[in-house]
């Protein structure tokens, strides 16, 4: 008598090989697929690899354009009122090294990354040009004065700043005049404290129309 071919063992043993068969074909499609994925994953960061390279390389190389840069070319056009504009364009790269800049003080131009505190900050201390065009960009008044410079002047003008958002002072020894107001841009040299122009270049220039980067912070930078 011949065996059934249909018994429940022997359908049962085919079901188990037909599991192992259906086990064994998702372990060969999981291999394949985490094969292809470290693949994807390699290529990807070959490919993030080399473009860091190059970003790094391109950002190295726009500040060694930025640090060999003498400044902006250009000329002061004088308005009715005395205040100067600077003619030609002040780029704003941010730079590491020392700026030589075309105008003392300068009014704009590549410059530190960091910013000078100019939240009404008046400085007894010469600071540093290229933190200083920083705090223009966002905006600030910068009052500068020699040491021809009347002290009442110094000292009335230095109250002004202190009560001034967007603004700052400081000694500066390279100017053709003892008092001088300084935005992005915009330059004027005043006879005194009194003098009328003080007042319209605070309204006109703090936070105004010239300013590259509006509403940016006058704090958390340096603070000489």
């Amino acid at each position: 008598m011949g065996t059934d071919q249909h018994s429940p063992a022997s359908s049962r043993a085919a079901r188990i090989e037909e599991m192992r068969r259906a086990e064994r074909a998702r372990a060969r499609r999981n291999r394949v697929l985490v094969i292809a994925a470290s693949v994807v994953v390699v290529a990807g960061l070959v490919v993030g690899g080399v473009a860091l390279v190059h970003s790094q390389s391109d950002s190295d190389s726009g500040k060694d354009t930025a640090a060999d840069a003498k400044g902006d070319s250009g000329h002061f056009t004088t308005g009715a009122d005395g205040v100067r504009t600077w003619s030609g364009k002040l780029s704003r790269t941010h730079v590491s090294t020392k700026v030589t800049y075309p105008m003392h003080p300068p009014v704009g131009g590549n410059h530190n990354p960091v910013w000078l505190n100019c939240n009404g900050d008046v400085y007894k201390e010469p600071v540093r040009d290229e933190n200083a065009v920083h705090a223009l960009e966002h905006g600030a008044v910068w009052v500068t004065y020699t040491g021809k410079a009347n002290k009442a002047d110094v000292d009335a003008l230095a109250a002004k700043v202190k009560r001034t958002p967007y603004s700052l002072m400081s000694p500066y020894k390279d100017q053709d005049a003892p008092l001088i107001l300084s935005a992005w841009g915009h330059q004027v040299n005043v006879k005194s404290a009194s003098d009328p122009e003080v007042d319209k270049f605070f309204a006109a220039y703090v936070q105004g129309k010239q300013t590259p980067e509006p509403g940016a912070s006058c704090t958390g930078g340096v603070m000489k």
